[in-house]
């Protein structure tokens, strides 16, 4: 009895230190969710080199209480009234070195462009109007203080947006700028949409 009491405080030991490591960390999470949100432009990038738009990109959190959730709007910066994707991330910890961007669609997205500007009416969104986007989520590490970056998996992502089989996204956040590089290939490996060169450069907007 005396060795099975043994082996249990045993075993409650190395899940109270694993519970421990995971706590310890989660003040990871929670900085890469603070960085990841505002208000970020592509202009300085499209002026020095044309062949890149400028873009607006927005993400607030919202639904605080049921997680890290961040509404997102990409747009042209000339027709912000218009953006060509709406989002819901999901962000969480998979493990201590691994962070999570699951990406969700909207239902009735048109209902909700422009809601950024008041995050608080995101309150009347429920989970069942939102929709997973299964293999599109993007694995983040952190590389330093307030840097994090990471992709998709490989051709795990469908997509058949101008010809596509499937879509890759590689990221890299910092507190200052957001480094998206979003394409799309089709089934012969040939990409036929995003940017060529290297990926789209986002200035935080003070």
């Amino acid at each position: 009895m005396k060795k099975i009491t043994l082996l249990l405080l045993f075993a409650l030991g190395i899940v109270a230190q694993a519970q421990a490591q995971k706590f310890k960390n989660k003040a990871h999470l929670e900085e890469l969710v603070t960085i990841m949100q505002g208000n970020y432009s592509s202009y300085k990038q499209s002026v020095a080199d044309t062949s890149y738009f400028s873009i607006s990109l927005k993400m607030v959190p919202i639904w605080k209480n049921k997680g890290h959730y961040l509404y997102v709007e990409q747009a042209l910066s000339k027709k912000q009234d218009k953006p060509y994707r709406v989002r819901i991330y999901k962000i969480s910890q998979r493990n201590e070195q691994e962070f999570v961007s699951e990406i969700y669609t909207l239902k009735n997205e048109k209902d909700w462009i422009g809601k950024w500007n008041t995050p608080d009416a995101f309150a009347n969104l429920s989970e069942e109007d939102i929709e997973l986007k299964p293999g599109c989520e993007v694995v983040l590490q952190r590389i330093r203080k307030n840097e994090f970056a990471g992709q998709t998996g490989i051709k795990t992502c469908p997509s058949e947006l101008r010809g596509a089989s499937y879509a890759t996204s590689k990221v890299t956040v910092s507190e200052t700028q957001i480094l998206s590089w979003d394409q799309g290939f089709d089934k012969d490996e040939k990409q036929v949409w995003g940017a060529v060169k290297a990926g789209y450069i986002f200035d935080k907007i003070p």
